[in-house]
This record gives C-alpha cells, structure tokens and sequence, in this order.
C-alpha cells in the first residue's frame, strides 16, 4: 500500500477515535485495579480485534494499558499473527485505541536486519540491521534510515517500538545479540551515537523508544528465551555506558530489561526481578526516572525458574512499571485476568504496596501524557 493511502487511513482513524473513543489518562480518578492494569502490555492473536475475544475483554474490562503485536505466531509455527499488510495494521491498532478508555501503548520490536515485524515481503520498507549501520558508521545514514523507520511507525499507529538495541557486542557469538547483528558495536561511544539518532528520529514522530537490554545482554552464550543466560563470569560494567550517557542527555526514552543473572549483581533474582539491578542501579545509581518495561515474562528465562507469582512479585519489587506479557512464547489467553488477580492479592497480603502501584502508575500516565501533548 502506497505511504500517502497509509496516511489517509490514519488520519481518518485517528479523527474517528480521538473525537469518540478514548479518554484522557489524566482526566480520570482510576482505581486501584484500573492503576495495575496500566502496568500490564499483552500479545494477542488476529488480524482484527474481532478475532480475539480475549482483547477486548483486557482493554476493557481489565484496563490493559498496552499491547504489542507480532508478525509471526510462534506457538503455531504460522505466519498469521498481527501483521498483514499496511492497511490491516492501520485499521487493527485504530481498533485496539476504540476499546482502550485511557491513551494506549501500542508496541512492536522494528530493530531492522533480522528482528523486524514489518518485513519487505509484506510490502514493508527495509530496515537494515544495528550491526550494519555500526560497520558504516555515518551518522547521515543512520538518521536516513531512523526517520524511515520513524515514519513508518508513526503511519501505521504504532507509539511504541522495543529499539534500539543499546547491548555491547561483546561476544559474536551470543546467539540472540552478535549472531543475529542485533548491536551496533562493542564500543560504547559508537553505541551511544547511533542509539540517539534514533531516538531523536522516534521523538520527531511521537514514538516511545525502547533501550534493551538493561543491564547488558551482550555477553551472553546462550539465548533467555529458552533458558536463564548466565552473564556472572563475561558482563562488564562497561556495558552500563550507553545507559548511562543516554541518561544524561536530554533525550525522552523508556528502557527494557534483561533475562539475565549476574551473581556479583544480584545472587539470588535475574536483573528483571532484581531490586539491586533495576532500582538501586538503574534508577538510584544511574538516576533514570522514566518508564520500565520488562522483556517479555514468558519467555523460559523467567517461566521455567519461577512461577508466575513469584515472577509478578518480584518484578514489581525490582521497579518494573509495565509487565510484558507477549503471548508469543506460550499462548495464555487469560494471563491478564491471572496476573491482576495476583497482584490485588500481592497488595491484600502486605507483599506490594499501593504505593508501589502508584509510583509505576505516575510514570505510565506522564509517559502517555507527552504522547498526547505532541
């Protein structure tokens, strides 16, 4: 579909569900339960809401505040997903906004090379691998294709995407980060340049860049989304750099983090479930105030160790504010009914606090706030 017919589509969409649908996150006195579902981002199979009771029911009855969409379903082994063509894919996030009271994140992992939902062979622009624009290392080609990709985003609906990768390529041969040109180098400084490029290109369209994955992923031998990557013996704190000049600047972004362990971190939690990684070194050490997310809770790193209790528990402790929940590892089409039930009880017993609730809720509502002010 031509970009000028993709824009049509969603300027009238648009004009449709913000003059009929969605609410205001700020106008509202939300309750508790509204405030955790907030924090919860689901996956769902369909091409169309309507494919998907599921959906419907967590956008609106358990005030989901997020969803991410996938072109491929891997409990199926399908190409039939989310993602069709450009015309769906405008027309099915205008649906998802219609059933969401409050703004909507709608998210997608669009890195370019080899992780990248909107392919060339559904008639997608190309975007080309981190690891390729690293090796070119011009910063006028990077923002060529940062605003391409920024422009397409912003076209089909989306206001999320889980980029760029800010991971050190440490180890080649790590199978999910260097083998598959996920990084833009091993080298900081490099890594740092080219991820605010992006960035900036994100912010110009009103998308919510992603850094992943804290505290670093590029050392690892093996792969979190089949088993727990071990990092103790390779992680290097030089891998907080990016994170850390980033912070400084003045650039608008959210952070993602890692199914890793690091013992000399955290003997006891992975870094998405650790309080010493995602609290006092993210947010104390390193002073980022913004929005958490948390890679994906089913992949096996997470899955297989811990039970879901225990995994929601520990990650609201650790400071995340939005639990993913992809649906693309396993399919669990009632996990948000689970996971918010699990949490008001969490909060009965004494384990998490409102507070708690509210502090994740406060960064989520003033993240969907500056979308809405653009």
């Amino acid at each position: 579909m031509k970009s000028t017919q993709i824009i049509l589509f969603s300027i009238i969409f648009t004009f449709f569900c913000n003059t009929s649908c969605s609410q205001s996150v700020t106008e509202q006195n939300p309750t508790l339960e509204e405030k955790i579902g907030q924090m919860l981002m689901v996956g769902f199979q369909g091409f169309s809401v309507d494919e998907s009771a599921h959906i419907i029911r967590d956008l609106t009855e358990y005030h989901a505040g997020g969803v991410i969409l996938f072109d491929y379903d891997v409990p199926t082994g399908t190409p039939d997903r989310n993602i069709q063509s450009a015309e769906q894919v405008v027309i099915l996030n205008q649906q998802l906004r219609s059933y969401s009271q409050s703004p909507l994140f709608i998210a997608v992992d669009q890195e370019g090379g080899r992780v990248a939902r909107l392919k060339p062979a559904r008639d997608f622009e190309n975007h080309v691998s981190a690891e390729y624009l690293g090796l070119l290392n011009n910063e006028d080609s990077t923002r060529v294709y940062a605003q391409k990709m920024s422009d397409q985003l912003q076209n089909l609906g989306f206001n999320v995407n889980f980029a760029p990768v800010v991971d050190l390529n440490t180890n080649p041969e790590n199978p999910v980060i260097g083998q598959i040109e996920r990084s833009f180098s091993s080298d900081p400084d490099l890594v740092t340049k080219h991820a605010k490029i992006f960035l900036e290109e994100f912010s110009r369209q009103n998308i919510i860049g992603v850094l992943k994955h804290f505290p670093g992923h590029g050392s690892a031998w093996n792969d979190s989304h089949v088993g727990m990557a071990d990092v103790t013996e390779t992680w290097e704190d030089i891998e907080l750099e990016p994170y850390r000049n980033l912070i400084a600047s003045d650039q608008s972004f959210a952070i993602m983090t890692a199914h890793v362990f690091n013992e000399n971190l955290d003997p006891d939690y992975p870094a998405t479930l650790s309080k010493a990684v995602q609290t006092d070194l993210l947010r104390d050490s390193l002073n980022f105030d913004g929005v958490l997310f948390s890679d994906d809770m089913q992949m096996e790193a997470i899955r297989s160790y811990y039970g879901l209790e225990t995994a929601v528990k520990q990650a609201i402790i650790a400071g995340v504010d939005v639990l993913v929940f992809a649906n693309n590892s396993v399919y669990e089409p009632d996990i948000v009914p689970q996971v918010v039930e699990i949490i008001q009880t969490l909060i009965e017993q004494g384990e998490i606090s409102e507070e708690r609730i509210n502090e994740s809720h406060e960064r989520i509502v003033t993240l969907k706030k500056s979308l809405s002010d653009e």
